[in-house]
């Protein structure tokens, strides 16, 4: 008979809430850096006279985002079978995300000529692969720090987080473009590392000692991972999300110009800010009648309040509507990963969470390169 293996194992019943608001502050510097880049990569693009690979570069994002979580998911499980965790490829990608934002910044600051600004666009490919190396992974170690029933209110965090980031986006692009190019991108890999190092550090406690039993409970799992649920959920989080961020600020403006005279991002900023003041309570809504009945009562609704969002006219019933939407999309976002961690198999968490990431980018990824065709 093999040895057995030793397992990953949460101290105790309880949220280790040191790991997760450091989890927390890698997921908040994984949004920023998204953050930077969109607002980056076209001006780089048009400083460098890169404008006619702004096609292929979209098209490569797009597959590198919905291939590589997969991937690194599945190198993480062996590696946590191997090693004992999943943390070398967090901190392999981490490490890689740093050094390629100093590369970035370094061709900024020397301000390249005609032969070494190609080494720009290689860059930002290697940028997008190695964030997508470590996301999953990442954010995988939820359930190593979080009981199963307590999946939701950590979830809830890493929701309020990344929404008031993304609510803040205005005054983030601003001051990113006080910082300029280079120093955006160099201040991105100190806060990237500083931040990858802090889960790696508060981390590597919860781990099994060489001389501890594994957890026959969790050794011997014998549930099938439900894969095509699972990339189902995420293309779910990910269809309302893209339609949030590309399409709905612009239907809202001109429902709402009755109403209020907002642009469209101020709005999607107020629904952003809300979603994050909604995340608690719906995780305790969530935890009351169970993550697979929250998921499917969200996206039900969600998907009925986006439908009447796209046809009606009238600027107080989108107001009601949006209402709903807002409701929904929360309870959503903070129902999908936990419940897409539940019904993967012990030995495939971690590839599970790349097949929904892979989901949630998958939407997002085919309206970008629509988009950039027909620009």
């Amino acid at each position: 008979m093999n040895n057995p293996v030793l397992l990953e194992a949460p101290k105790s019943d309880q949220i280790e809430w040191k790991q997760l608001w450091s989890l927390a502050a890698l997921y908040g510097s994984i949004v920023i850096g998204w953050i930077a880049y969109h607002n980056y990569q076209p001006k780089l693009l048009n400083q460098f006279n890169f404008t006619e690979f702004a096609f292929a570069l979209v098209l490569a994002q797009s597959i590198i985002l919905v291939l590589t979580p997969p991937i690194a998911g599945k190198i993480g499980d062996r590696f946590r079978f191997k090693d004992g965790h999943r943390i070398p490829i967090i901190s392999s990608g981490i490490s890689f995300a740093a050094m390629i934002f100093m590369a970035v910044a370094f061709t900024l600051f020397s301000n390249p000529g005609e032969i070494f600004k190609w080494i720009l666009p290689v860059l930002i490919v290697l940028w997008l692969v190695s964030m997508s190396i470590f996301t999953s992974p990442a954010l995988s170690t939820l359930e190593l720090f979080t009981p199963i029933d307590k999946l939701p209110r950590a979830m809830a965090i890493l929701t309020i987080v990344a929404n008031l980031i993304y609510s803040l986006e205005p005054v983030i692009v601003d001051l990113i473009d006080y910082l300029g190019a280079p120093v955006t991108f160099m201040l991105g890999g100190v806060i990237t590392f500083a931040s990858g190092y802090a889960l790696k550090k508060n981390s590597l406690s919860l781990f099994n000692s060489k001389g501890q039993q594994p957890r026959a409970e969790i050794r011997f799992d014998t549930q099938r991972s439900d894969y095509f649920f699972i990339l189902f959920m995420g293309m779910a989080l990910g269809l309302t999300t893209t339609l949030l961020f590309n399409y709905l600020p612009d239907l809202l403006q001109v429902n709402l110009a009755n109403i209020i005279t907002w642009e469209g991002k101020w709005i999607l900023v107020s629904v952003l800010f809300i979603t994050a003041v909604l995340s608690l309570p719906a995780s305790d809504f969530i935890n009351k009648i169970g993550t697979h009945k929250s998921f499917w009562l969200s996206f039900l609704t969600n998907s009925v309040a986006l439908a009447l969002l796209f046809v009606t006219g009238s600027g107080w019933l989108t107001i009601v509507i949006l209402l709903v939407y807002t409701a929904s999309f929360t309870v959503l976002s903070v129902s999908s990963l936990p419940l897409a961690i539940e019904k993967a198999n012990y030995y495939e968490k971690v590839f599970c969470v790349g097949i929904f990431f892979s989901g949630v980018a998958l939407p997002d990824g085919i309206v970008e390169v629509f988009q950039a065709m027909n620009a």
